[in-house]
Protein backbone atom coordinates (compact mmCIF):
# COMPACT_ATOMS: atom_id res chain seq x y z
CA UNK A 1 0.00 0.00 0.00
CA UNK A 2 1.43 3.17 -0.98
CA UNK A 3 1.33 6.19 1.38
CA UNK A 4 1.71 9.24 -1.31
CA UNK A 5 -1.01 10.49 -2.77
CA UNK A 6 -0.82 11.67 -6.63
CA UNK A 7 -1.64 15.13 -7.22
CA UNK A 8 -1.42 17.81 -10.44
CA UNK A 9 -0.74 21.41 -10.33
CA UNK A 10 0.00 24.06 -13.17
CA UNK A 11 3.40 25.59 -13.02
CA UNK A 12 2.38 29.35 -11.77
CA UNK A 13 5.85 30.63 -14.12
CA UNK A 14 4.89 28.26 -17.67
CA UNK A 15 1.36 27.20 -16.85
CA UNK A 16 2.35 23.59 -17.96
CA UNK A 17 1.02 20.54 -15.70
CA UNK A 18 3.69 19.41 -13.17
CA UNK A 19 3.03 16.00 -10.96
CA UNK A 20 4.15 15.26 -7.74
CA UNK A 21 3.19 12.79 -5.15
CA UNK A 22 2.18 13.96 -1.69
CA UNK A 23 2.91 12.02 1.60
CA UNK A 24 -0.43 13.20 3.39
CA UNK A 25 1.62 12.76 6.97
CA UNK A 26 4.46 13.98 6.45
CA UNK A 27 4.05 16.73 3.68
CA UNK A 28 0.69 18.66 5.06
CA UNK A 29 0.98 21.83 6.74
CA UNK A 30 5.02 22.44 5.09
CA UNK A 31 5.94 24.49 2.37
CA UNK A 32 8.65 22.81 0.18
CA UNK A 33 10.07 24.14 -2.74
CA UNK A 34 10.68 21.89 -6.00
CA UNK A 35 11.24 23.06 -9.71
CA UNK A 36 8.69 22.70 -12.44
CA UNK A 37 9.48 19.43 -14.75
CA UNK A 38 9.23 21.78 -17.71
CA UNK A 39 10.61 25.01 -17.28
CA UNK A 40 12.89 24.62 -14.34
CA UNK A 41 11.79 27.44 -12.28
CA UNK A 42 11.61 27.12 -8.75
CA UNK A 43 8.15 26.35 -7.23
CA UNK A 44 6.63 26.88 -3.53
CA UNK A 45 4.65 24.48 -2.84
CA UNK A 46 2.45 24.24 0.06
CA UNK A 47 0.25 21.03 1.25
CA UNK A 48 -3.32 21.51 3.28
CA UNK A 49 -5.81 18.84 4.37
CA UNK A 50 -6.32 14.94 4.20
CA UNK A 51 -7.81 12.63 2.04
CA UNK A 52 -10.91 14.45 -0.18
CA UNK A 53 -9.65 17.89 1.51
CA UNK A 54 -6.56 17.60 0.53
CA UNK A 55 -5.18 21.06 -1.01
CA UNK A 56 -2.07 21.84 -3.03
CA UNK A 57 -1.00 25.43 -3.61
CA UNK A 58 1.49 26.88 -5.63
CA UNK A 59 3.75 30.40 -5.95
CA UNK A 60 6.32 31.55 -7.96
CA UNK A 61 9.08 30.88 -5.31
CA UNK A 62 10.00 34.99 -5.00
CA UNK A 63 6.46 36.37 -4.60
Amino acid sequence: MSLATPATFSCPYCMEPNEVEIDEINDTGHTQVLDCQVCCQPIEMTVSGRGEDMRVDVQCEND
